[in-house]
């Protein structure tokens, strides 16, 4: 199931700025194909206050809905802007993951997968400031709704984002029952990462040098990332889709490939399907070049639904 909104197109953080509407226009333009056509589309809903709240502070939620302009644009910092439509947008984004994450436990649900194609980003949203182009964290506000089931007591997030997702590592550092692994750029933005950060042993960060391709990326997730979650055994494995991480994008220096993001995500599902009853759910993070968002959406996206259960 893909998990969408028009309203997610209305977030302008301004002229020249890289996380701009048409990046979601790319990825839509992706999941256009025929090889798609068979999945549902579903309206991404609004998070409430409630479901941001169990991961942000109430300030931090409150200051965010109070600076909402009417009319023109206000920065939050030098990188995070928000227009008219932001406030929306973000919660929609954050509310798709949480209905996307409703629906793969559903008892009548053909496909326990799902994708988010929704923007702002999030992964770099912490407990108490919106950073980093992201307002809310969207990931983890669907991981804390997740746990807040009965039949979830393990939730892993994975983040391929070549950024890495400062604000998901804060939010769960101290929270045993989530998994947090993450391949990215070091050093970059926004310096965090380095594989002595492990939380309370549930912080796994595979930082990659600048100019990693695909065999570092292989060798990082094979080597340490994959057999973490396996022995995690998640309930539920939840992506945080960047794809910033290919040759194409403009911000940053790594050289994946599209098959790079497929070969990760099929080995994702296989684990899925090992320990979730095939529950996974992805949601668009980073990514700046449109040729390479369209490319490797179509990969990831393609790699996540084949065999679906």
């Amino acid at each position: 199931m893909i998990f969408t909104h028009a309203a997610c197109l209305a977030h302008e953080p301004g002229p020249g700025h890289p996380e701009s509407p048409a990046r979601l226009a790319a990825v839509i333009d992706a999941l256009v194909s025929p090889d798609f056509s068979n999945l549902r589309r579903q309206q991404a809903p609004l998070a409430t206050r409630e479901q941001l709240e169990r991961v942000h502070d109430s300030a931090m939620v409150a200051s965010i809905f109070h600076a909402s302009p009417r009319d023109g644009s206000v920065r939050l910092d030098p990188d995070t802007a928000m227009s008219p439509g932001s406030l929306e947008a973000a919660l929609r984004a954050a509310g798709a993951v949480v209905a996307a994450i409703d629906s793969v436990f559903a008892d009548d649900v053909v496909s326990r997968r799902a994708f988010c194609a929704v923007r702002p980003p999030g992964h770099h949203a912490t407990a108490h400031v919106p950073m980093g182009f992201c307002l809310f964290n969207s990931v983890a506000v669907g991981a804390a709704h997740a746990l807040a089931r009965a039949e979830v007591e393990r939730v892993a997030i994975i983040d391929f984002d070549v950024h890495h997702g400062n604000g998901t590592q804060d939010i769960f550092a101290s929270d045993p029952r989530v998994l947090y692994v993450s391949s990215h750029q070091s050093p970059l933005y926004p310096g965090t990462g380095a594989a002595s950060e492990q939380g309370v042993g549930n912080i796994v960060n595979l930082p990659l040098p600048p100019g990693s391709g695909g065999r570092e990326f292989a060798r990082a997730w094979s080597g340490i990332g994959l057999p973490a979650i396996n022995s995690f055994a998640p309930d539920l494995i939840l992506v945080s889709a960047g794809f910033d991480a290919h040759r194409l994008d403009p911000l940053a220096n790594l050289n994946l490939e599209a098959g790079d993001y497929a070969w990760l995500t099929t080995e994702l599902v296989a684990l899925a399907d090992r320990h979730c009853a095939g529950r996974i759910v992805s949601a668009l993070e980073g990514g700046y070049s449109l040729t390479a968002l369209r490319e490797c959406t179509h990969a990831h996206v393609a790699a996540l639904f084949t065999a679906s259960v």
